[in-house]
């Protein structure tokens, strides 16, 4: 049996990234305030719970190509060595499916994170996910992968992190072309954020 996840932070105005995503603000505009909930130095304990859930052993990612990095269009050489915004220890520690439009040998990191590079569409990368995990796939972002696994009726379960800020601009999740039914499976919330998990109704 296999099971679809994705995690998401969300302003209170809608968005999930900030506007002008570049190598200085990989978050775009705003972003990293966004995610503060996730970077708070000592986490709250409502927020260390929600952080743990995020990266579970056993799973296999998908994500777009903006997740990845800032690199848009053909890989040209100095995008040819970039190696995703972690570091060489990324938090993954497992296969990592990348969407783009341009082919990429796979990169292998230290901590058994490997990210694969899908040129045949979402269905693809997360059937190839799945194999890799034995079943289990969490939809790692950006906005566009996950709206692409509610599309095609493969998301499991949401969860939102609502976070007490206003960006102004940005990328949507619910950005008109979907309109999924939630239920709310459980919630909890502190000061940086409120958290809540979804099941996708079919």
């Amino acid at each position: 049996m296999t099971f679809t996840t994705a995690t998401l932070t969300v302003s209170v105005d809608g968005f999930v990234a900030g506007p002008d995503q570049t190598l200085e603000n990989p978050l775009g505009r705003g972003g990293e305030e966004l995610h503060r909930w996730m970077f708070n130095d000592p986490a709250h304990e409502v927020d260390a719970r929600w952080q743990d859930k995020i990266l579970r052993p056993g799973v296999a990612y998908v994500m777009g190509r903006n997740m990845f990095g800032p690199v848009r269009g053909p890989w040209d050489s100095w995008a040819e060595e970039w190696r995703g915004w972690w570091g060489e220890d990324p938090p993954y520690h497992a296969p990592v499916f990348v969407l783009t439009h341009h082919e990429h040998e796979p990169i292998e990191m230290a901590g058994g994170t490997t990210f694969h590079f899908v040129t045949t569409g979402f269905a693809d990368a997360l059937r190839l996910a799945r194999e890799a995990a034995d079943g289990d796939v969490d939809i790692a972002g950006g906005a566009s992968a996950v709206r692409q696994a509610i599309a095609a009726g493969e998301l499991d379960e949401l969860t939102l992190a609502y976070s007490p800020i206003a960006l102004g601009s940005g990328e949507r999740l619910f950005d008109g072309t979907i309109t999924p039914t939630l239920e709310i499976v459980e919630g909890e919330q502190s000061a940086l954020a409120t958290h809540v998990r979804y099941r996708i109704v079919r």
